[in-house]
């Protein structure tokens, strides 16, 4: 353009170009060069093909295999695969390359790792270990058992412990909104004595209802804890929203306080069965498979969700802040304290176990059974 107005001003006209503009002569004089000789650019194109800077890989030819010799110790997984991952930094990639005489940046370095199928990722928890052959015939059936409950009217419950938490002012993972460059002040460590509190939330999912309830627990969580929470709901909910049911359906996790092999809770089972005249239905889920349970993606991630970020100081804020916990699909919360003591250690004999009415399901009885109340 600037050698185009030096033509049509005539004399002088490279000069009041220069002075006006402030390319050089020589840029003008060759820009009215290529004007004379006629041969335009391809469409869309600023400068002639070949022009400008070189890209790095061409005036290193040895770039990209420097950066795959770095990375090729900390690589994961198949080299095969479309897909890579590192874990070293992309400034601790530079500096080596550039210690190496391949001076680059770190910004760089990352364009040629996505360039080359490479992404930052995280652990994904998909191994369960050795799964039970019978693992998909147990889900089955539990589906079963909760549609056909559910199209009864009946009630359906989810149950398992939520980690324990620390109680005082100790750092909670994930962030939330605050004033800039105020973040709240926790304890630089949380390595605690024994002495320290623990909360011990034992949740309750009506499937049903999506509605959750929780105890939040000051002591142990055991077997006799666990069915506590179970009473505790239907006691203060259960009762007065099924008050025309006999049977309770309890999907639980096969460890733990509610575990399938710990007899405190088959026996604590029955004193509940026998106090409220229902007919508790248990299906446990197989080993490893927690995750399946509706209460923990029900439930819990969101009570993690909406504390996130927030130092759990004392009993009370963690009260409020479950019993706070809503989503879009109307999930309510209601939370209360439970500071009865539940020693661990305790015995069950073989004839305490006589005393339970418990009912194997032909499918295996060690995961599905019903406890009825003795008449």
């Amino acid at each position: 353009m600037a050698a185009n107005e030096a033509v049509g001003l005539g004399y002088g006209g490279v000069s009041r170009i220069h002075r006006a503009c402030g390319l050089s002569r020589k840029a003008i004089s060759k820009g009215i060069r290529e004007i004379a000789v006629g041969e335009p650019l391809p469409p869309g194109r600023i400068r002639r093909s070949g022009a400008g800077r070189k890209n790095l890989t061409q005036t290193d030819p040895s770039l990209l295999t420097t950066l795959e010799s770095l990375i090729d110790g900390g690589t994961r997984g198949d080299p095969e695969s479309p897909l890579r991952w590192i874990c070293k930094s992309t400034r601790t990639l530079a500096a080596e390359l550039s210690n190496q005489r391949h001076p680059i940046s770190y910004v760089k370095v990352g364009q040629l790792l996505h360039a080359q199928n490479y992404s930052l990722q995280s652990n994904r928890k998909l191994e369960e270990g050795q799964d039970h052959p019978d693992r998909d015939a147990q889900f089955r059936y539990i589906n079963n058992c909760v549609k056909r409950a559910m199209v009864a009217g009946r009630p359906v419950i989810s149950v398992d412990t939520k980690k324990k938490e620390l109680v005082g002012n100790y750092a909670n993972a994930g962030q939330q909104w605050l004033v800039s460059k105020q973040p709240r002040k926790v304890k630089g460590h949380d390595f605690p004595s024994p002495e320290v509190p623990r909360a011990f939330p034992y949740g309750i999912y009506d499937l049903g209802r999506n509605a959750g309830f929780v105890n939040v627990g000051t002591d142990h969580d055991t077997g006799a804890f666990a069915v506590a929470s179970i009473r505790g709901w239907w006691r203060f909910e259960g009762r007065k929203l099924y008050p025309e049911t006999d049977q309770l359906l309890i999907t639980a996790d096969g460890g733990g306080s509610n575990g399938s092999r710990l007899r405190l809770w088959k026996l604590e089972l029955q004193a509940f069965a026998d106090e409220s005249g229902l007919e508790l239905c248990v299906c446990h889920f197989p080993p490893g498979t927690s995750k399946w349970n509706k209460i923990e993606h029900q439930l819990f991630s969101f009570i993690s969700s909406n504390w996130r970020g927030e130092p759990l100081r004392d009993y009370q804020t963690i009260v409020n802040l479950i019993a706070k916990t809503t989503t879009a699909k109307g999930l309510k919360v209601t939370c209360r304290l439970d500071r009865h003591k539940y020693p661990t250690g305790r015995k069950v004999s073989d004839q305490e176990m006589r005393c339970v009415n418990l009912k194997r399901n032909h499918f295996h009885g060690d995961w599905n059974y019903v406890i009825a109340p003795n008449r």
